[in-house]
């Protein structure tokens, strides 16, 4: 009996969710459609996250798979930007991640695990993966994983872990940490930001701290969608 595939064609829907412009929502009006391979062994998992993504605008599922060798084959028949691999996919998901990378173009690789750990996490970004995800994460979360991978080659990754809240800052965030964040949205790398700022990249990750513990954020996706910035705060930085 063969695996489940399922092709789909590239959508453009609307999105329901709530009104709030969030910055991919806003960024995705000014980008072509992200093509999205999603590859999970749960059949059920795998349409009801089809579905989601489908909803958001700039998004466009071409397929889905429910074990390795379909999932090979899916990539090689829809091209996709970014193939969403669930774990739960292969009994020997090195192998698939491997497999996939090999692909011409080459899709960007977002692993969704239910494994914490970051030493393994570690282990699959260092195969080539550009994406690590828990799956306890939010929607909000992973939509803007998935919008920052695709526009850079940097990493992303999210487990279900929180940073110590001892000696951690208080207060509102400054108008500089704002900026740096407004800069993290458009997934700039540190050292990015610290030329577009004219500071140093320590002095940059010294703000970031700052962001965390300010925000109780455990990422750069987590504090931007905390702080609520948007995309039109991230496009209006100034040289200084």
């Amino acid at each position: 009996m063969r695996a489940s595939v399922t092709m789909a064609e590239p959508s453009m829907q609307a999105s329901t969710h709530p009104a709030r412009a969030t910055w991919a929502a806003s960024h995705a009006l000014l980008v072509d459609p992200i093509r999205i391979m999603i590859a999970n062994g749960y059949r059920l998992f795998g349409e009801a996250l089809a579905e989601l993504l489908t909803a958001v605008p700039g998004f466009a599922v071409v397929g889905h798979a429910s074990d390795g060798e379909s999932a090979f084959w899916l990539a090689r028949q829809t091209l996709p930007a970014i193939v969403l691999l669930d774990l739960n996919t292969s009994r020997q998901p090195e192998h698939l991640v491997r497999q996939l990378l090999q692909l011409v173009p080459t899709p960007r690789v977002i692993i969704l695990s239910v494994n914490a750990d970051p030493s393994f996490a570690k282990q699959m970004l260092a195969l080539g993966a550009h994406g690590y995800l828990h799956k306890a994460i939010s929607r909000q979360d992973l939509v803007l994983a998935i919008y920052q991978i695709a526009e850079s080659r940097r990493t992303v990754t999210l487990v279900d872990s929180s940073p110590d809240p001892a000696d951690a800052p208080v207060g509102p965030l400054t108008e500089r940490e704002r900026e740096v964040l407004a800069l993290v949205a458009r997934a700039l790398s540190n050292r990015q930001i610290a030329t577009k700022l004219n500071i140093t990249e320590g002095t940059v990750k010294r703000h970031l701290r700052n962001i965390f513990g300010k925000l109780g954020a455990a990422s750069r996706i987590d504090a931007v969608n905390k702080a609520g910035i948007s995309w039109a705060e991230s496009s209006d930085i100034r040289q200084v």
